[in-house]
């Protein structure tokens, strides 16, 4: 699951340059090509699962070559910061960002922070509808739904937005910060897609009459709603994957698709524009395309595989739902948009 964090404002360069990377991996002889892939922590170390480790270790398995992670706290606002300052980046490639955080680095950087992806052997198999940057950097790998996950055995979600307001579900949604994290803003673009830029305010606002609990990143909303803090929380269609592996009780597990929609959150990766290892790093791009990765990707990180061609199990279909109808914002409609829906959204949250 993406449970990445992306800064609103681009302060406090100079603590954040000071303090680096954390999070480093890496083994391997010192005669071996070096790749340093920067991702977001979860992609390592998270609450569920991570396929950071098993993808070192078959990428190391069939290259001649070293992948050093970088996972730095403020993840890929770290590269921003570092892109404006004129620092070196010290990272071949970027793993795990979606559309709406190509836009605000677009929107924050005089020259791109990444190069054309190029020609990358698996492209072909790509989902139609996948491709998400009209400049042709970012290479979507997975892709992932936000809905609501909910506890069957306390109640049944419900089936609207408007449903939501309801006051038997007063104090039941858990949310998160659309300004620290991507299944928040996710969520936040959902309701701007059903309320339009003029109404989806006054939606928020009822939630929070209606007793919304909204927390900072996915993490920590998935955690408070497993202790029971609320038998709702803001999550993935892919609940039920994780939810198997674990050994959950599925009545626990339920999906639900508000308007019979989910919006759609494809995470794509790219080539840093000072990469030391460019080459090697769109051997990367083409090995995380292969049926076999994509298909042990889609396990281990909990989301659809972005390739019509990937090896899943048997009963992935089953346990990973799709919603009927997938909504999302394309790049230009985010452009000079997104960054102003989530002031006002924080301005207006923090002031009610």
């Amino acid at each position: 699951m993406d449970r990445r964090t992306f800064l609103a404002t681009t302060g406090a360069a100079a603590s954040t340059l000071a303090a680096g990377c954390t999070g480093l991996t890496g083994g391997g002889s010192s005669g071996e090509d070096t790749l340093v892939v920067a991702t977001y922590g979860s992609f390592i170390d998270s609450p569920s699962s991570s396929p950071g480790a098993w993808l070192k270790q078959r990428f190391e398995e069939e290259h001649d070559a070293r992948v050093v992670f970088q996972t730095p706290s403020n993840e890929l606002n770290h590269y921003v910061e570092r892109k404006k300052a004129g620092v070196d980046i010290d990272a071949d490639l970027y793993l795990g960002l979606n559309t709406e955080d190509l836009v605000r680095v677009d929107e924050n950087l005089e020259d791109s922070l990444f190069v054309e992806a190029g020609d990358i052997g698996g492209l072909d198999s790509v989902k139609s509808g996948l491709q998400f940057d009209p400049q042709d950097r970012a290479v979507p790998y997975d892709t992932g739904y936000v809905s609501l996950v909910y506890d069957g055995t306390q109640m049944t979600a419900p089936e609207t937005f408007e449903g939501l307001l309801d006051e038997e579900f007063e104090g039941d949604l858990i949310a998160q910060n659309p300004a620290s994290s991507s299944t928040g803003r996710a969520f936040l673009l959902h309701t701007v897609h059903e309320y339009g830029e003029d109404g989806y305010l006054d939606y928020w606002e009822n939630l929070q009459d209606n007793g919304v609990t909204v927390l900072g990143e996915w993490g920590d909303a998935y955690t408070a709603w497993e202790e029971g803090e609320a038998p709702m929380v803001v999550s993935y269609s892919t609940d039920r994957v994780f939810a198997d592996q674990s050994g959950s009780n599925m009545e626990k597990h339920k999906i639900r698709f508000l308007e019979d929609e989910a919006y759609a959150n494809p995470e794509g990766m790219a080539v840093f524009e000072d990469a030391a290892s460019p080459d090697l790093a769109r051997d990367f791009m083409e090995f995380v395309l292969t049926p076999e990765v994509q298909g042990e990707l889609a396990v281990q990180n909990v989301q659809f595989p972005a390739t019509t061609d990937a090896d899943l199990p048997d009963d992935y279909a089953e346990l990973a739902q799709s919603p009927p109808t997938p909504v999302t914002f394309s790049y230009d409609e985010l452009q000079g948009s997104v960054s102003g829906w989530i002031e006002d959204w924080t301005r207006q949250f923090a002031s009610n």
